[in-house]
């Protein structure tokens, strides 16, 4: 089985990297961990008057934070005998996820969903949601237990 892990660093992603190491067997197992780094807006960098080069130093931290991020989750998951690969794409999280899952063939993508709702949800949307409607493989959503 192939597994597209995709993780963003919130508590949530932990919540789906647990659910992968519960779930995953050592056999025949094989899980792709992906972080999507999204560029910094042309809306924005419009708005402040031109483009501010400073937006490509804060892209750049970011992506080294996401490689370390998926190294980091990685090494975990190595060291309970799981086979795991790593990549970090720069983009639109929701196309790039489902990319890689179709070129990479994955049989399943688990991803944490942040739960936003209302005008949150309308403005943001939301990446899980929108993976799982157009993914060309199972989607397994992850959600943190609400406290009642």
């Amino acid at each position: 089985m192939k597994i597209i892990l995709a993780i963003d660093g919130s508590k949530f992603s932990e919540a789906a990297i647990h659910t992968v190491t519960e779930q995953a067997r050592l056999q025949d197992t094989e899980i792709q961990v992906l972080h999507v780094v999204e560029p910094p807006s042309l809306l924005v960098a419009r708005e402040m008057g031109g483009y501010d080069w400073a937006l490509d130093a804060v892209w750049e931290a970011e992506t080294k934070e996401a490689e370390a991020l998926v190294t980091k989750v990685a090494d975990e998951l190595r060291s309970k005998g799981l086979k795991v690969t790593t990549t970090v794409e720069q983009g639109d999280p929701k196309s790039k996820i489902i990319d890689a899952a179709s070129k990479w063939r994955a049989d399943l993508i688990v991803v944490g969903s942040h739960g936003r709702k209302g005008l949150e949800h309308f403005l943001l949307g939301s990446v899980s949601e929108a993976v799982a409607h157009h993914a060309g493989c199972s989607v397994e959503i992850v959600r943190i237990p609400s406290k009642h």
